[in-house]
C-alpha cells in the first residue's frame, strides 16, 4: 500500500492511509443507533460519519486496530444506560461510536498538547476526567465526578477510522506487538492491575491465593498473569473442560469447571433455615474442590470477582476471614445477595474496582512493554465483522483471551506505521 497524495479526500477507504497529518472530512465507523438497540449483530451497522475535531486537551487518533470488551455488548443492548440518548443529551449526535481499547497513530494536536506529536504511536487507556479537580490533582482521579468509560460512556471511541481522545489517556505503543496485539489488553490489564494492586492493605502478595473467575476470558486472563508475576498462586474457574489447559499454561495452578456445581444464583434468605442449609450443602462441594489448590480448610485470600449476580454469594463464602472480594463488572447481573455476618462477623472486605487511573494503566502498559505480561490475543477480526465479534461475546462463544479488529492497520502483523504505508 502506497501512501496517498497530500490533497485532501472526504472518505478514504479503509486500510488506505492519507498523508500523515491529513484529515478528511468523513469516515467509516460501526455506530450503534436507538432503533437497533438489541443483539450486537443487529445493533453495529457500518456507516459513514463526520470526523471529530480535537479541542483543547485533545487528540485524535488514526485507529490502527481495536480491542473488543463487554461495554459495548451492553451498549448495542441499550442496558443498563440508553448511551444513545446520553449523548443526544449531551452533545446532540444521535449515535454511539464504541471501542475503549486502541493501538494507533496520533493525526492530530487540540490546543494545549505539549507532550504528544503527530506521528507518534500510541496505545490508549479509557479513563477520561475532568483534569481540574482535587482527586485528579493529587487524589485519585477515578474519585472525579466527572470520570467517564471512553468509547463506552463517551463517544468517538475506536470503532472507526479515527478517534478522540484526552491526551492524558494515550501511552506508549510496545514497539514488539503488532497492532492488532496492541489493541486488545489495555482495559482488561489495567482493570486487572487495579483490582489486584490498588486497593491497599488487600494487595496481592506472594504466596496468596487468588480465585480468579472467567479465567479464559479477558479480565482473567490478565488477572492469573499478573498474581503469577506477584508470587502468588491464581486458581481459574472455566466454563468448560476445555480451557483448562490454556489457563494453566499461563500460570494457573488448578482449574475448575464451574458447571460441575449447582450453587449459583441468588442466595436464599439466611432466615429461611431449610432453603440456607440446602443452599449451603451445594456451595460447601466448591469450596472443597477450591482446598485442593490452597490445602485443607484454606480458603482464598482474595476473589477476582465480575460475574457479579450468579457467583458474588459464593464468593462472599470462599474468601478467608479478613480477605477481599474484589469486583469490577455484574455480566450475570447487578443483584447482589450475601449474608452480613460474613462480612461483619468474619471482617471480610467487600470491594467495588471500576477501571483504573493512569498511573495504574501506565504501569501495567510497562508490563507489556517489557514483555512480562502478554497480550494473549486469540482472535483478529476484519473491520466489517465488529458485529460478529460482540455477538460471540455476548453468547459466550468467543476463544479464550482477547479479541482485536483491525480497522486500518491492512493486514495482520504489522507493527509500525511505516509498515502500514510499505503493506
Amino acid at each position: 500500500m502506497n501512501k496517498t497524495a497530500s490533497t485532501s479526500s472526504d472518505l478514504y477507504p479503509i486500510g488506505q492511509l492519507p498523508e500523515l497529518g491529513v484529515v478528511p472530512k468523513s469516515m467509516y465507523a460501526y455506530p450503534i443507533r436507538r432503533d437497533r438497540y438489541g443483539s450486537p449483530s443487529q445493533a453495529f451497522q457500518r456507516e459513514v460519519v463526520p470526523v471529530p475535531q480535537p479541542g483543547p486537551g485533545e487528540v485524535l487518533i488514526k485507529v490502527m486496530a481495536a480491542g473488543i470488551n463487554y461495554n459495548n455488548v451492553w451498549a448495542a443492548s441499550g442496558k443498563p444506560i440508553d448511551i444513545v440518548a446520553k449523548h443526544m443529551r449531551e452533545s446532540g449526535l444521535d449515535y454511539h461510536i464504541g471501542g475503549s481499547d486502541a493501538s494507533g497513530v496520533i493525526w492530530a494536536v487540540g490546543p494545549g498538547v505539549k507532550k504528544w506529536k503527530p506521528g507518534q504511536e500510541v496505545i490508549v487507556h479509557c479513563n477520561q476526567t475532568c483534569g481540574e479537580c482535587p482527586e485528579c490533582n493529587g487524589g485519585n482521579p477515578m474519585y472525579c465526578n466527572e470520570q467517564q468509560i471512553w468509547g463506552y460512556e463517551t463517544n468517538h471511541g475506536s470503532f472507526a477510522q479515527f478517534a478522540l481522545v484526552q491526551a492524558q489517556q494515550l501511552m506508549p505503543k510496545p514497539p514488539q506487538l503488532t497492532w492488532e496485539e496492541a489493541a486488545g489488553p489495555t482495559l482488561v490489564l489495567a482493570t486487572a492491575y487495579s483490582m489486584l494492586f490498588g486497593h491497599p492493605p488487600h494487595t496481592v502478595r506472594p504466596g496468596m491465593n487468588v480465585l480468579v473467575w472467567g479465567g479464559a476470558g479477558g479480565l482473567g486472563v490478565m488477572a492469573i498473569q499478573l498474581v503469577r508475576l506477584a508470587g502468588a498462586n491464581p486458581i481459574a474457574v472455566i466454563s468448560s473442560d476445555s480451557k483448562e489447559d490454556y489457563v494453566l499454561r499461563l500460570g494457573a495452578i488448578g482449574a475448575i469447571n464451574r458447571h460441575k456445581f449447582d450453587c449459583w444464583g441468588e442466595m436464599p434468605n439466611p432466615s429461611d433455615e431449610k432453603a440456607f442449609k440446602d443452599w449451603m450443602d451445594r456451595v460447601k462441594p466448591f469450596g472443597k474442590e477450591i482446598w485442593k489448590y490452597t490445602g485443607h480448610g484454606n480458603n482464598v485470600d482474595i476473589v477476582f470477582e465480575h460475574p457479579g449476580e450468579s457467583t458474588f454469594p459464593v464468593s462472599g463464602f470462599v474468601c478467608k476471614p479478613g480477605g477481599m472480594v474484589v469486583i469490577c463488572a455484574g455480566t450475570s447481573g447487578y443483584k447482589l445477595t450475601t449474608d452480613a455476618r460474613m462480612m461483619w462477623m468474619r471482617r471480610k472486605r467487600f470491594q467495588g474496582s471500576h477501571f483504573a487511573n493512569a498511573a495504574e494503566a501506565n504501569a501495567a502498559n510497562k508490563l507489556l512493554i517489557n514483555g512480562q505480561i502478554s497480550p494473549c490475543l486469540s482472535e483478529v477480526f476484519q473491520f466489517d465483522e465488529i458485529p460478529l465479534a460482540h455477538q460471540l461475546m455476548s453468547e459466550n462463544r468467543h476463544k479464550p483471551g482477547n479479541m482485536s479488529i483491525l480497522i486500518d492497520a491492512p493486514r495482520p502483523g504489522l507493527k509500525s506505521l511505516d509498515e502500514c504505508y510499505r503493506g
